[in-house]
């Protein structure tokens, strides 16, 4: 932890004024007594966060930021920026902003707390509960609505998402009411907030209560989300954030959007505070049991058993053998994250009132897990050079990030594996699934093969499998040994089980074949060859001079069969020299990443624009035979840009209360 705090402290120094922390003080009054029993983190820890979140901030234009983190019975709270630009109002752990897809968490709960007291039946269709919901081509169960896989459409146009009338439930129904159904139910994932709102009236249907009240009495006054609400500007306070959003490279003011249209689904108004409330109460299971925390935990899959990787009202994946429990939010004058880790005690929740920035808070969300949960090692992905072993890399990839984080997550969180089976003969499925030679036949298809191993059309292979290597070396090496792994990676994962087998010791069918033992062995001594040391614990593009740590890692990754994939950062370190006016340096920087990543399209693409259009570059390989890149763990289903308005003609701008009135 010292070197990353000192590399971070180096990085952030220069950050302006604006990104500099508002810290919360909290009093110790009902709604926070369980908050004022938590311990702050060691000043270490806090002085590493802020540090990262300076240098992070001061990458790009912003707004204002909020964040916070609650682990192991620690807090950390801060607040970056501004809320209001026009009169200097600094963003804090208190700002509340639009909360967007957020809300569907929040419906989601309220629905699964009515199924419980009877009132709600989830496999029953919703026109029982929504009776003026017309009829459709297939009915729609509660169930299904609460997985995206009801097959109700998402905004299909520019006057389906620019509302700017305070709608009541049966108007905000009215707006897709006589739309068909764009999927039979059961068979697609199709992310909807419409689907949300059908929930948010049946909640009031089965209740008795406006959706507001029930959310308020139900859902945020047991969480402690003091300051949690359906968003309506009317009844705003002087600590709501006002929207921005980046034109022309400038922030202006977002457009205005009356999210009544969206109660059920993106309806909502809440602080990074609220926010961390309601993921320590869904963690501690005082919204809903653990065995409905299970549920919503769990991915619902398809008829044809492909998981969609979104259980009931969240997004939920593996990601480096952590089980990930979120949802993001974006619409006008927001973006927003919360993020659960209930194997590992951990909620992050970020907000802003910069629009469109989904892809900053992720970073953000990565590079503090890499704080609390990975000894602050940067983890990055694997450029792997042949097809064939980059397939055979990919599958000891997702052994491991499924196998764990799944493990994990039913050992120590509300959750459950799927029957073991045959364990000798599903390790022989994987060695066979992994043999070089099947694999040379047609990369492609193999590569398919191994991207769904995990499914349960496939049986779980992966998660099977990986989750008994997981508790092998839970039982050899102790349970403490298991939260290495998300920092050390899958080839240490790898390595430590082929030695706990010979310790135990393992049957011979558990130990996988003997050439893939040695693809293992091979992988592992390329990777730490290939590792630049200085860059363990920091970005190429957050070091002061970039330029001196490059003989080091050209020598560590030109010829390597595989090594860490910089192409991001690479491409940052471009953008950053091209920003400053050297476009000499911005196009060695891009050649750069070009020559390390040959089959990175992102790489050839940055290059060809800096070129100009009549300039060709190589261009990577077919898709036969490229390397995968960033397919081996889950990731959100939610869009980026699910909230945000279709750009077909001008949304409309609200009336002149927009400077005095405007919010988050």
């Amino acid at each position: 932890m010292r070197a990353l705090l000192v590399a971070l402290l180096v990085l952030g120094s220069n950050a302006p004024a604006a990104a500099r922390p508002a810290q919360a003080r909290t009093r110790a009054t009902p709604a926070t007594a369980a908050k004022s029993q938590e311990a702050p983190f060691p000043a270490e820890t806090q002085r590493a966060l802020e540090a990262l979140m300076r240098a992070e901030l001061a990458k790009g234009t912003q707004a204002g930021l909020s964040v916070g983190v609650v682990h192991g019975g620690m807090r950390w709270v801060a607040g970056y920026g501004l809320r209001d630009l026009a009169h200097k109002l600094p963003a804090t752990p208190r700002t509340t902003y639009r909360m967007a897809s957020i809300t569907k968490s929040f419906t989601a709960v309220a629905v699964l707390q009515l199924v419980r007291e009877g009132k709600l039946d989830l496999d029953a269709d919703i026109r029982t509960r929504v009776p003026a919901w017309p009829e459709k081509q297939w009915p729609i169960t509660v169930r299904q609505l609460l997985g995206h896989l009801g097959g109700v459409s998402h905004y299909d146009g520019p006057e389906a998402s620019e509302n700017t009338r305070h709608l009541d439930t049966a108007g905000a129904l009215a707006l897709f009411a006589d739309k068909p159904l764009v999927s039979e139910p059961g068979t697609k994932f199709v992310y909807t907030t419409w689907g949300y709102n059908l929930l948010g009236a049946a909640v009031e249907t089965a209740s008795g209560q406006s959706y507001g009240a029930y959310l308020k009495e139900h859902v945020f006054g047991p969480a402690g989300m003091r300051h949690a609400a359906l968003d309506d500007y009317r009844t705003r306070d002087k600590q709501h954030a006002l929207g921005y959003r980046i034109h022309k490279g400038q922030l202006v003011p977002s457009h205005y959007l009356d999210v009544s249209s969206r109660f059920g689904g993106g309806g909502t108004r809440a602080s990074v505070e609220d926010l961390l409330a309601f993921g320590q109460a869904m963690l501690q299971h005082r919204l809903v049991p653990a065995e409905t925390a299970r549920m919503m935990e769990s991915s619902m899959s398809t008829r044809e058993g492909q998981l969609t990787d979104y259980g009931m009202g969240f997004a939920t994946y593996p990601l480096r053998g952590h089980y990930m429990v979120a949802h993001a939010g974006g619409q006008p004058e927001t973006t927003t994250l919360l993020v659960m880790l209930p194997a590992e005690d951990t909620v992050i929740a970020l907000a802003t009132n910069l629009e469109g920035d989904a892809k900053r808070l992720r970073r953000v969300s990565t590079r503090i897990l890499e704080v609390l949960l990975e000894d602050g090692q940067v983890r990055r992905d694997t450029h792997v050079v042949d097809p064939v072993d980059a397939v055979v890399h990919e599958g000891l990839a997702r052994l491991f990030t499924y196998g764990l984080a799944y493990h994990q997550w039913a050992t120590r969180g509300p959750g459950a594996l799927p029957e073991p089976g045959d364990e000798a003969e599903a390790f022989t499925q994987v060695s066979a699934l992994l043999d070089r030679s099947a694999i040379a036949q047609d990369p492609k298809a193999a590569l398919e093969r191994v991207k769904g191993a995990h499914q349960p059309s496939a049986g779980s292979l992966f998660i099977r499998v990986g989750a008994s290597m997981a508790r092998t070396l839970e039982k050899t090496l102790g349970a403490g040994k298991l939260s290495e792994y998300p920092a050390r990676g899958a080839l240490a994962f790898f390595t430590d089980y082929l030695a706990a087998c010979e310790q135990v010791p393992c049957p011979a069918a558990l130990r996988f074949s003997q050439s893939l033992q040695e693809d293992v062995k091979h992988f592992d001594e390329v990777w730490r060859r290939s590792e630049v040391s200085e860059l363990r614990r920091v970005r190429l593009d957050e070091v002061k001079d970039p330029e001196a740590l490059w003989p080091a890692l050209e020598a560590g990754t030109t010829s390597a069969a595989l090594h860490p994939d910089y192409v991001e950062e690479l491409l940052r370190v471009a953008a950053h020299a091209g920003k400053r006016g050297r476009p000499e340096e911005q196009l060695r920087w891009l050649e750069r990443a070009v020559a390390l990543h040959p089959r990175s399209d992102e790489a050839h693409q940055a290059l060809a624009k800096l070129k100009g259009p009549q300039t060709q570059t190589q261009e990577p390989e077919s898709p036969a035979a490229a390397a995968p890149r960033r397919t081996t763990d889950g990731s959100s289903p939610v869009p980026d840009d699910a909230g945000l308005m279709p750009t077909a003609r001008p949304p409309a701008q609200r009336p002149q209360e927009r400077a005095a009135d405007q919010g988050g």
